[in-house]
């Protein structure tokens, strides 16, 4: 992919993926023109300058603002080309509490990314999802689904505009921040873990699983897709066991708004699923192009009628062994396996 010369936006950009993929950019494209940091917590931007001086990395910016704020959307969007929207509420809990909050920023804010979009030069614009936004309980999955809807249809109001919106949706990502892994790490010394549910499964992806799909999403997409990675689940019990074997379990119960297993793509999806081979890719129901053309460019092939994406019903499951060797290599060198 050429990045050369173009100015990317992330929103969200200080969080795990946010900072992810600026490692990613400045490693893989160090050509480009610019690279804006978009965030609503001044904390974290001073201490993420911290890590990119200018002198070190001169395209980098720090923009203040909230995705609840069209007009400054408008204003920061001026002469980029590709803009990621990682910004979302996505604690169930703090959702379920606080629920007029997380409208306005993951609905809201959607609807502000699209329309600061369209008023600009923007190209490409590529949106975070969540496995929780697949046949939704709770709100924060309802209002990333929601998000979601009108990431792909907004191609269908851009009339002439080049413009391209897709979405990529993903399970838990492996040590991000509010995540199960460095939560147990932390709870570990207690000698006991609250366990959930001794059944509860979850898919897992790394940071750099992650950053991989919304790069092959700004290469690849046509517009309207919601690319889906084929990865494994785990169990939360073996969770527990990798991280602190000599832990006891203390049996909690699921929290307001919970699954005891998640789903990407429901058998209602099915219709509209294609296999890419390392993705699945659900296509728009009324595409701004021609499917054939999309699967003989891609080689995708529709997936069967009933198909679903379960993370209890995985062919692909992470082992105790496979989790502490993960652990090891992405979130913590020192510990032991």
């Amino acid at each position: 992919m050429n990045l050369e010369n173009k100015t990317i936006l992330i929103t969200g950009g200080t969080g795990s993926l946010g900072k992810a993929l600026t490692a990613h950019i400045f490693k893989n494209h160090p050509n480009i023109k610019k690279l804006i940091i978009l965030s609503r917590d001044e904390q974290k931007q001073f201490q993420m300058a911290q890590e990119y001086l200018e002198k070190d990395y001169p395209q980098i910016r720090f923009f203040l603002g909230d995705v609840r704020d069209q007009e400054r959307l408008v204003r920061a969007f001026q002469g980029v080309d590709i803009v990621i929207h990682a910004a979302a509420m996505k604690h169930v809990h703090l959702a379920e509490y606080n629920p007029d909050e997380c409208i306005k920023t993951n609905i809201g804010g959607a609807q502000n990314v699209i329309y600061a979009a369209l008023q600009t030069s923007v190209k490409n614009v590529v949106a975070l999802s969540t496995d929780k936004a697949c046949a939704p309980i709770n709100l924060y999955g309802a209002t990333k689904l929601t998000s979601d809807k009108l990431f792909v249809a907004a191609n269908n109001i851009k009339g002439e505009n080049p413009i391209k919106f897709s979405v990529v949706r993903y399970g838990n990502v492996m040590g991000s921040n509010g995540s199960v892994i460095p939560f147990f790490m932390k709870k570990k010394s207690e000698g006991k873990l609250p366990i959930t549910d001794t059944t509860m499964t979850r898919f897992n992806i790394s940071l750099q699983g992650g950053v991989d799909m919304v790069m092959h999403a700004i290469e690849h997409a046509w517009g309207g897709e919601i690319f889906i990675p084929k990865i494994p689940s785990y169990n939360i019990v073996d969770v527990a066991k990798a991280v602190a074997p000599e832990c006891s379990l203390d049996i909690v119960g699921i929290r307001p708004g919970e699954k005891i297993h998640e789903e990407m793509i429901t058998s209602s999806d099915a219709f509209y699923t294609y296999d890419l081979g390392k993705y699945y890719t659900i296509l728009p129901t009324v595409p701004t192009f021609n499917i054939s053309d999309f699967v003989d460019k891609f080689n995708a092939k529709l997936v069967e009628p009933g198909f679903n994406y379960n993370s209890g019903t995985n062919t692909e499951w992470e082992t105790v062994d496979t989790l502490r060797t993960l652990i090891k290599e992405h979130l913590d060198p020192t510990f032991e396996i």
